[in-house]
């Protein structure tokens, strides 16, 4: 099956400062994947490549088997800028117009099913919604394409928790009924613990994961035991990231085989730990971590 995003090598400059870098990846398709990272990791820039609203500094970019922005993948990407930009004089149905004019293959009952079951007044400007509201108008535009692949950046980030519920709950309903991809970034974990299934963290403006959730976080462990066998264990197993108060030392590792030490707790990583721990680290895991006991309290 064709990647719905592959990249390679992929990379994208201002000046002399790299917004992404040496980006290569796979995303299958049929996922809802959380794409996330610190600011200034390469998050928007990447969902900009994708959309064809930027051309790469380097490297390549396939989406749906195609160049992005060429006539054939255009109709089949849909975009939430950041902004969720909407002409503020324009009522919401002067919006949905809109869209039909833009689009060849609108399909109207889509976006207005959408926004009766919010209900949200057709008669309204767009200047004038909420946030929420705006951010579901939105999305009704970008449903209203049908597109086999939906990128959303930053979506939820300035809304309240019940608007947040309302706009990942319409997204997962209509990702479900379509099948299509959903590449849906933002800074809220615990949104996108109960989303995505799919994981790509970016960070110092390279990927640093990307993978199926269930399968990086089986992947990694969270030991708990004696600070003077924190060698022993970096000796062993890759470790991700270490924490070191008084005799204790907490670590994330990608074991190379089970543990079975019985001074060490073992448990799975939560989705928190595992991308805290690579976006504070870019090369986290990188190389064998040495000499853990004798870090400073409170150091990695």
């Amino acid at each position: 099956m064709t990647a719905v995003l592959a990249a390679a090598g992929l990379g994208r400059r201002y000046g002399a400062r790299w917004a992404l870098r040496d980006c290569t990846l796979s995303v299958p398709a049929g996922h809802v994947v959380g794409l996330v990272g610190p600011n200034g990791a390469g998050k928007s820039t990447l969902l900009r490549l994708a959309a064809g609203l930027l051309a790469p500094t380097a490297g390549s970019l396939h989406v749906l088997g195609c160049r992005p922005g060429d006539p054939d993948v255009l109709g089949r990407v849909g975009f939430v800028a950041q902004d969720k930009p909407l002409y503020g004089r324009f009522t919401v149905a002067d919006t949905l117009r809109m869209g039909g004019w833009l689009n060849p293959a609108w399909d109207l009952a889509t976006a207005r099913a959408h926004l009766d079951s919010l209900d949200i007044p057709l008669g309204q400007r767009c200047g004038a919604l909420s946030g929420g509201q705006r951010a579901q108008v939105a999305l009704a535009l970008a449903l209203g394409k049908r597109p086999d692949l939906l990128l959303l950046d930053e979506p939820v980030a300035n809304l309240d928790p019940l608007a947040r519920r309302q706009f990942l709950q319409a997204m997962l309903a209509a990702a479900a009924d379509s099948g299509m991809t959903v590449v849906l970034s933002s800074h809220l974990l615990a949104d996108l613990e109960r989303s995505c299934d799919y994981l790509v963290l970016l960070s110092a403006a390279r990927v640093q994961l990307c993978g199926p959730t269930d399968d990086l976080l089986d992947g990694h462990r969270v030991l708990t035991g004696p600070a003077g066998k924190a060698d022993a264990i970096a000796a062993m197993h890759p470790v991700v990231s270490a924490n070191v108060t008084g005799r204790q030392a907490t670590l994330l590792v990608r074991p190379a085989h089970p543990i079975a030490d019985p001074a060490w707790t073992v448990r799975p990583a939560a989705l928190e730990e595992l991308v805290l721990a690579y976006m504070s680290d870019p090369a986290a895991g990188a190389a064998p971590q040495l000499a853990l006991a004798a870090a400073p309290e409170g150091s990695r």
